[in-house]
């Protein structure tokens, strides 16, 4: 008699756990909230009849059981990946999976995918638009595009722009509002706010960084709107209801289009920038090598706006 298998998913669920000792990080790998990994996990051992994880001082730690289980079931699911990318066969060949983030995939890239298609008709591309890092071994990616500094252990990773931030907003509210010719006037403006640190890192895109080099000390930096991703930062500066730091690879096609300006002339340097991504094993994969190609031909084709 063939013995029942628990839940696949529930098996994943636990493997991805205690695989990154973290409900939270297993959470943003499967895409999937916390307490629904902590409910597939408390099902697994319910249907074991085992404890799996356990939590000591804040920490997990696994029980004996799952130590000897977690090297095969690791093994599985990546033969599981490598499987089910056999069964696409040569439909594979022609998809291109691109991992990016919201904003900039809203800002920039979606804007100029039609120039890829047809540069490039063979190739179908399927956008996946999150803020996790991809996992390239499991996650089916082909490349990914993000905003840090570019260290990726095992991977190629090419800046594409060269960043810095300034404010802008649109010209409407300059014709509209009070006056706007020192950074000291901002004080009467709404200032629009991202409130996320690129990379994990320490150097956030702040509004304090840049009114401290300003030297208008006067402007309450804490006032004003807060979002989670610059495009609905500069969104709201299209529409006259502030003013939004913007950047080079974000706010390009608004200063060029006249939907934005930038009322000062002071832009500060940043160390983080958005990089494009993938494996140096599949670093020659036609279809990676072509996007790869097209992407740096299009950074060097649309400049940053003066």
């Amino acid at each position: 008699m063939t013995q029942r298998l628990p839940s696949l998913n529930a098996l994943r669920a636990f493997e991805a756990a205690a695989r990154r000792r973290s409900l939270t990080k297993a959470a943003g790998e499967l895409n999937v909230t916390p307490a629904a990994i902590s409910h597939q996990i408390k099902a697994l051992e319910a249907d074991l009849g085992i404890v799996l994880l356990r939590r000591v001082k804040g920490e997990f730690q696994l029980s004996e059981a799952a130590r000897a289980a977690l090297p095969g079931l690791r093994a599985g699911f990546d033969q599981i990946t490598e499987a089910a990318r056999r069964l696409r066969g040569n439909h594979a060949g022609r998809f291109l999976t691109i991992s990016v983030g919201p904003t900039f995939a809203s800002t920039w890239l979606v804007r100029r995918l039609g120039d890829f298609k047809k540069t490039c008709p063979d190739i179908d591309v399927r956008l996946e638009t999150t803020d996790r890092l991809a996992d390239f071994s499991r996650d089916g990616v082909d490349v990914g595009i993000r905003f840090g500094r570019g260290v990726h252990p095992g991977c190629v990773s090419i800046r594409l722009f060269d960043e810095e931030i300034y404010p802008v907003c649109s010209p409407a509210l300059l014709e509209g509002g009070p006056p706007l010719a020192t950074p000291a006037d901002l004080a009467s403006y709404s200032l629009l706010h991202v409130d996320w640190t690129p990379g994990g890192g320490s150097e956030t895109l702040d509004w304090e960084m840049w009114l401290r080099a300003a030297g208008a000390p006067g402007v309450d930096y804490t006032r004003g709107l807060r979002f989670s991703h610059s495009s609905i930062a500069l969104q709201m500066a299209v529409d006259g209801q502030g003013v939004a730091l913007g950047s080079n690879s974000l706010a390009s096609d608004d200063l060029n289009a006249g939907r934005l300006v930038r009322p000062f002339d002071l832009a500060l340097p940043v160390s983080f920038a958005y990089y494009l991504t993938y494996p140096e094993e599949t670093a020659d994969t036609p279809r990676i090598a072509a996007f790869r190609d097209w992407i740096l031909s299009r950074t060097t084709a649309d400049p940053p706006a003066a």
